[in-house]
């Protein structure tokens, strides 16, 4: 397939999980990859350049903390100076977990949640939408099924996935006269270690000692209209083609929920 032939995409978040898979699947698709992740994640991602490289596209790979934006500008721009343009912007870094009710939460862990997932998507956008040229392109924010409805322990991480679509929405607006599309997309629970965690195992099964992935599947496997627990990187990879593509070519402004139909259970 070549729906991004001659395309470069910067993806945040893309040593492991879904930011990986992100990255190789517009690589499937004929895209170069500016691929960016936390310092400390050099092996990473490295694997990912690796993955990308087999399959013909080319990657520059940065160090970079989305809450530092010059870090971020820096990455942005190398990636720019290597391919000599920009097409995509997938801002996908972000972080999760459940420290408990709104008011117990500590301070530093509700300010990281901001930091990264909300302030860091905007870093991200502020680094790269400059270097998109006349003929446009598109943007897509990572927020989450967190960002459309409630997650009673994770008053952070709701608050923060809520915020970037009010971020997505805004953009869309002020970059649709340069033909830059903007949207974001809402995964469910993804079988990435975000998900797929002892300290998640834990709290959706307090019944069991030890719990593991196949003890939660029933557990989760329950908040969907699909029997399935989670849905898999390449699931929401697939979505994200679709937002970036030609495919897609007047849809802006809009949410694209991947989650087995998570927010449609009642």
């Amino acid at each position: 397939m070549s729906r991004m032939t001659g395309k470069v995409a910067v993806v945040t978040g893309a040593a492991n999980g879904m930011g990986r898979s992100h990255a190789v699947r517009l690589a499937a698709e004929g895209a170069d990859i500016i691929a960016l992740d936390l310092p400390g994640a050099a092996a990473d991602l490295a694997e990912t350049a690796r993955l990308v490289g087999e399959l013909g596209c080319r990657t520059v790979v940065a160090s970079a903390d989305v809450r530092d934006l010059a870090a971020v500008q820096a990455g942005v721009d190398r990636g720019v100076d290597e391919f000599g343009r920009l097409d995509v912007v997938v801002a996908n870094a972000g972080v999760s977990d459940n420290p408990g009710p709104a008011w117990t939460i500590d301070e530093s862990v509700w300010r990281r949640s901001l930091d990264i997932n909300l302030t860091g998507a905007w870093h991200t956008v502020k680094a790269a939408v400059p270097a998109i040229g006349a003929d446009g392109g598109s943007v897509v924010i990572v927020s989450s099924t967190a960002g459309v409805k409630a997650v009673a322990g994770a008053a952070h991480y709701s608050a923060s996935k809520h915020a970037v679509i009010g971020l997505m929405r805004t953009l869309a607006n002020e970059l649709g006269p340069r033909s830059i599309r903007v949207n974001a997309l809402l995964p469910g629970a993804v079988g990435t270690k975000m998900t797929l965690n002892p300290a998640t195992f834990a709290r959706l099964r307090p019944d069991l000692e030890n719990p593991s992935a196949e003890d939660v599947m029933e557990v989760l496997a329950r908040n969907h209209l699909l029997p399935v627990p989670w849905v898999e990187s390449e699931d929401v990879s697939n979505a994200l083609l679709f937002l970036v593509s030609d495919e897609s070519r007047y849809v802006t402004g809009t949410q694209l929920v991947v989650d087995a139909g998570l927010t449609q259970k009642v």
